[in-house]
């Protein structure tokens, strides 16, 4: 953990210096860059926050000096379908469906392990999206998907076999959690995926036991020696699986406006600023087009 959230400077002596410090360490860590931008951007509120209360006299953030964290410009590479199957193979059989639902319907982690029941109509074509489960301060808690934005997505058929395979297999289990917050208001959800004890699926658990193991028996990451750790591999983590969905529906020739709609993004720019290179050409498009209408070139 960074120095400058460990205690060990005074709230009135910050300096440029502490932040740049921070930033380099954000920046050595295992975080991707956004999540580090986001971190970043929540202390220089909260030292601005104490700059009107007089402590520091002014935000260290604000120096010249001082630069949020690089986000890396390195390109999705979705999976291939073959390595979406390993991947899915490898994992315990309770587990298979999330990646069903994940390379499927696009759905983050916490929106497929806040997967309800009443949200899943198994015979119509559409998935609501309206929960995920979220860890506020160590507590797991229920709360809307990100950005408060509930969402309708296609429902594919296998999809949707999945989904009743898994049911018939491991019924949906009811489980109550607080809603918003640690100390909100309890709320009971038919949850659609468990653990082997019938609970929540822990993500740090479940990441950690079931998902890194299926990902390096794919030969997606290494196998790490006995009693060691499996190393950081956030290319690989369960959102790919999102990436993958993106990719099939733009080589599809889906618009970037659904794809959009269906990720839950904030808007259409960030998709296209995450997966534009993914989309197809239209100089095929465009040749074809135009020779419809004036017709292929005759040799003279």
């Amino acid at each position: 953990m960074p120095s400058l959230v460990s205690g060990r400077v005074r709230w009135g002596s910050f300096r440029p210096v502490h932040i740049r410090e921070f930033v380099r360490d954000l920046e050595n860590g295992s975080m991707g860059g956004t999540y580090a931008r986001n971190i970043y951007a929540n202390v220089r509120a909260v030292l601005s926050a104490a700059v009107d209360d007089g402590y520091p006299a002014r935000n260290p953030c604000s120096a010249a000096s001082v630069r949020p964290p690089a986000v890396s410009t390195a390109r999705v590479v979705p999976w291939l379908p073959s390595q979406v199957r390993a991947v899915r193979d490898a994992l315990p059989e309770r587990y298979r469906a999330m990646v069903d639902v994940g390379s499927g319907c696009g759905l983050r982690q916490g929106e497929i392990i806040g997967l309800a029941e009443d949200t899943v109509q198994l015979d119509s074509d559409t998935l609501r999206v309206t929960t995920q489960v979220k860890l506020i301060r160590g507590v797991a808690v229920f709360a809307p998907p990100k950005g408060n934005k509930e969402r309708d997505v296609p429902l594919p058929s296998s999809v949707a076999s999945a989904l009743r395979q898994h049911m018939k297999n491991h019924p949906p289990v009811g489980i109550k959690l607080p809603w918003g917050r640690p100390d909100g208001p309890l709320t009971e959800r038919r949850l659609i995926f468990t653990n082997t004890a019938d609970g929540i699926v822990w993500r740090s658990n479940f990441n950690i036991q079931e998902w890194k193991p299926a990902v390096a028996a794919a030969g997606l990451i290494p196998t790490p020696e006995p009693g060691k750790p499996y190393a950081s591999a956030r290319q690989h983590g369960m959102h790919a699986l999102r990436h993958f969905y993106a990719s099939v529906l733009l080589d599809a020739g889906e618009s970037i406006k659904a794809v959009s709609e269906y990720l839950g993004h904030s808007d259409p720019a960030m998709t296209l600023r995450v997966y534009a290179h993914l989309m197809p050409s239209s100089t095929e498009r465009a040749r074809r087009a135009l020779d419809s209408v004036f017709g292929t070139a005759q040799e003279p």
